[in-house]
């Protein structure tokens, strides 16, 4: 069997390398609607690891896991203003069933507060029904006119959290917690750093009173929005009339949050990491974390190969011998770096005769030779020594690429040469915001936390400015 999936150069066309490699590694495929996408089994395992990581987290936190209807009566929707306008443009919306005209329309989820607050409005009474900490794995349909496998798709599969407080603290004590939890996330297994901030008033989500966003780079040095966490203030609380008696017994209206991690993080994580030979996975998220490659099919080589996999399974990796027939040996070394396993063994007569082997990194880099016995102990090391590089190799990329500046000739030298993140004074005025974006296609990707007060002048209007804000092309 001929190997015939050679890859574009990512360094020499990075939108046309990412495109192939999604289909020839088995991530996904096109979907028959346009803009959506099929979800293959090697690409949903990385999504499952991802989701057993995450939902750990939101259980230890006391969130219980929910689900709440598809489609949404548009008088829901249109209860919030600012968040009915700010989602108009992507809805899908349905006008027919069983075949007659529906007396109202049904848009089809594109977020869950609108449909959660209105049975959120039933459920809070009283001060003892607080916190209400809810979270829901499911998938949401926002129109999109250009679509991208993962990063931007008309469907894609997040989870969402939806709390209620009785102290707007609180509430912003777990949209921190949310975002804390996702940066935990990205950086212990995605093996991706970035920026955690504020949005801006033009860039938070509809009907926010304030957005969390951890914000990441990706090469040619554009950033992607990772997931973003919400204070939602009392801003759906008193459209859909959620309050409870205090124990004082007064009416109250609660503070609330919502916050999400989608499928594009995937989109992120292949982009990232990879190379000119497909996938790089990291191996926490690697559905296989080891292949064993018998280098020839035959009874004592087969036997060799089921026991070093018993060995390692026993350790608790994710390793799976590759047998089949009809493919050559030199192009399954080729699929399973494409596929971006951290390691690979190869077992021939020679190993089976010394107990003896050596594994292969990704990348092909050979490990030392060692007893069958002893394979899981430097596994295991090899894997953890893989994920810590990588985090490396990205924290290098960032540190590398972000860039403070003064003036405005150089924020528009970076934003049309190496590009990046951009640390500048702004004056925090939208009007100033359309001018730069228009300019430069940059955007404010977030005023990171914690940041220090700098008096000076915005980097473009010379208007005061106090913070420095991040600033980038985005996906």
């Amino acid at each position: 069997m001929a190997y015939d999936r050679q890859l574009p150069k990512k360094t020499e066309n990075l939108s046309d390398w990412y495109v192939k490699l999604i289909q020839e590694a088995e991530l996904a495929d096109y979907g028959p609607a346009k803009g959506t996408m099929i979800i293959r089994p090697y690409g949903y395992r990385i999504w499952e690891l991802v989701q057993a990581a995450l939902d750990a987290k939101i259980k230890a936190r006391g969130v219980d896991n929910a689900y709440f209807p598809l489609f949404i009566p548009e008088s829901l929707l249109q209860k919030e203003s600012q968040h009915i306008e700010g989602f108009a443009p992507e809805l899908a919306v349905v006008t027919i069933g069983g075949g007659e005209e529906l007396e109202e329309k049904l848009v089809v989820r594109p977020t869950s507060e609108t449909i959660m607050y209105d049975s959120y409005s039933r459920w809070v009474q009283s001060w003892r029904d607080l916190p209400l900490l809810i979270n829901q794995w499911n998938n949401v349909v926002r129109w999109e006119k250009r679509t991208y496998p993962f990063m931007r798709t008309s469907e894609f599969l997040w989870q969402e959290g939806h709390t209620a407080h009785a102290e707007h603290a609180e509430a912003k004590e777990l949209q921190l917690w949310a975002m804390d939890s996702y940066v935990e996330v990205y950086r212990e297994y995605f093996a991706l750093p970035g920026y955690v901030g504020h949005k801006s008033e033009s860039e938070k989500f509809a009907g926010a009173a304030d957005t969390l966003t951890y914000e990441i780079l990706m090469p040619e040095g554009k950033a992607l929005q990772a997931c973003t966490s919400h204070d939602l203030g009392q801003n759906f609380a008193k459209p859909f009339d959620i309050k409870y008696q205090s124990k004082e017994g007064t009416e109250e209206y609660v503070w609330q949050t919502s916050w999400g991690f989608s499928t594009r993080s995937l989109g992120g994580l292949f982009m990232a990491h990879g190379d000119d030979a497909g996938l790089v996975l990291p191996p926490k998220l690697a559905p296989v974390q080891v292949v064993i490659l018998p280098v020839r099919i035959a009874p004592d080589v087969l036997e060799f190969c089921e026991k070093l996999a018993q060995l390692l399974r026993k350790a608790g990796v994710r390793a799976k011998i590759d047998s089949r027939e009809g493919e050559s040996f030199g192009f399954k070394i080729n699929k399973w770096e494409l596929k971006g396993v951290p390691i690979r063994y190869e077992v021939g007569p020679r190993e089976v005769s010394e107990n003896s082997l050596a594994g292969v990194r990704r990348g092909r880099e050979k490990m030392a030779a060692n007893s069958i016995e002893d394979t899981p102990k430097v596994v295991l090391a090899a894997l953890e020594d893989i994920q810590l590089n990588l985090l490396k190799q990205a924290e290098d990329y960032l540190a590398n690429s972000t860039h403070s500046v003064d003036s405005y000739d150089e924020f528009k030298q970076i934003m049309d040469g190496p590009k990046g993140f951009i640390r500048a004074l702004w004056c925090e005025e939208d009007d100033c915001e359309a001018v730069i974006k228009n300019d430069t296609t940059a955007t404010t990707r977030c005023l990171p936390l914690g940041a220090e007060i700098e008096e000076g002048e915005c980097v473009r209007c010379n208007m005061p400015a106090k913070h420095r804000w991040i600033f980038a092309q985005s996906y």
